[in-house]
């Protein structure tokens, strides 16, 4: 009553009063109707990730690749200096006092171009290598080709200044500043810690100060790839709750695509009441043609058929209150046997479906039954 009350009240009188209160209240609810605040579903999170939008972490992948990057120069640094140093050794004592021929520059490019391959490309390797195992971690094997489609959305100026003062914008600008202040500070505190062996170097030989030099900048880098690190395990998490809240269905979607995927519950109800219409028809054509009908005699009837080519008994029709009526009226009307054996009539009901045969556990007590059956046909026979 109280929701038929709010329902009217919302209606202006004759007299044009003002509507009362509950109709702001009714249209507030409205508001909400469709807010996203169901969890996406399994077939909404396919459909994202074919789409390309996934949670991922490009700062996750710019600090892995930092990292092994000068992981990869720590390791190989050695054999990298051993490298250019031969090269540079063979450049000096071979071009630095005789007149350079067009021979003399193909021989400088081939050993150039064959230390660049030694030196770069086991780094390069490595860092496209953790750069993949990195991407395949975060979002796992996933190829799609829609975010390169072109769309005329994105030569909108109007969506284009939206996207640009976005709520989106500002967290990445907010990001970026405090990835900045942090980093920097990392740097100023290295430096000052550092800033009393940097005098040395005025005195040491070429081989120790870059050897100084290299080992201060691995130092620094590996710091500053730690602390990208962290800023980018924070991200990847604010990532992913961005990436669900974004993916999020209100509950009439949640509804649409259970109808899509489950099908209409009104149509499957009717397909279920159709279909026990069906067999309900089929059950009711098969009690004419029964041996016996045995009763409760008023909440269950059930219908049995047997022949001697049948190895035992079988249930065609059975039914509770209501239909047991039914079953018993066309009973009648088409000269079947009716007996009445409670027990006999319960336990089949339970235990035995339409078009099973019944268990040997009755054997005993149908074979009464059906003697009786004969008994009282040939009798009227």
């Amino acid at each position: 009553m109280e929701c038929m009350k709010v329902f009217t009240a919302s209606w202006p009188d004759s007299n044009n009063t003002p509507e009362p209160k509950y109709q702001l209240d009714f249209l507030d609810l409205q508001l909400f109707a469709g807010e996203k605040t169901e969890q996406a579903t399994g077939k909404r999170r396919q459909e994202s990730r074919k789409k390309g939008q996934v949670a991922r972490s490009s700062e996750l992948s710019s600090a892995f690749v930092i990292l092994s990057s000068f992981l990869a120069l720590k390791v190989l640094g050695p054999y990298i200096y051993n490298e250019l140093t031969a090269f540079m050794r063979f450049t000096f004592s071979n071009f630095s006092t005789t007149d350079i021929t067009i021979l003399d520059l193909q021989i400088l490019f081939i050993n150039l171009s064959l230390v660049l391959a030694k030196t770069a490309l086991p780094v390069m390797i490595f860092i496209l290598i953790t750069s993949l195992v990195v991407n395949v971690l975060q979002v796992g094997v996933m190829f799609s080709l829609e975010p390169l489609m072109p769309s005329l959305g994105k030569l909108n100026p109007i969506e284009g200044l939206k996207r640009m003062f976005s709520l989106r914008s500002l967290v990445e600008l907010v990001k970026s500043v405090l990835k900045i202040v942090i980093i920097g500070f990392f740097i100023y505190r290295f430096m000052a810690q550092q800033a009393s062996s940097i005098p040395k170097l005025i005195s040491a030989d070429l081989q120790n100060t870059m050897t100084l030099v290299a080992s201060l900048s691995l130092d620094l880098a590996f710091q500053i790839g730690a602390v990208i690190l962290v800023l980018a395990a924070l991200d990847y998490g604010y990532q992913w709750w961005q990436h669900n809240e974004s993916i999020k269905m209100s509950k009439q979607e949640v509804k649409e695509e259970y109808k899509q995927t489950e099908g209409n519950p009104q149509i499957k109800s009717k397909i279920r009441e159709r279909q026990r219409a069906l067999a309900m028809r089929r059950m009711m054509q098969e009690v004419p043609k029964a041996t016996a009908v045995i009763t409760n005699p008023t909440h269950f009837a059930v219908a049995i058929k047997y022949d001697k080519t049948m190895a035992a008994p079988l249930v065609v029709a059975k039914g509770q209150d209501f239909l047991a009526e039914r079953i018993k009226t066309l009973a009648l009307e088409n000269g079947v046997v009716i007996i009445e054996n409670k027990p006999l009539a319960r336990a089949l009901f339970s235990t035995v479906e339409i078009g099973d045969i019944i268990p040997p556990e009755l054997y005993q007590a149908m074979a009464e039954v059906l003697a009786y059956v004969y008994r009282l046909k040939k009798r009227l026979s």
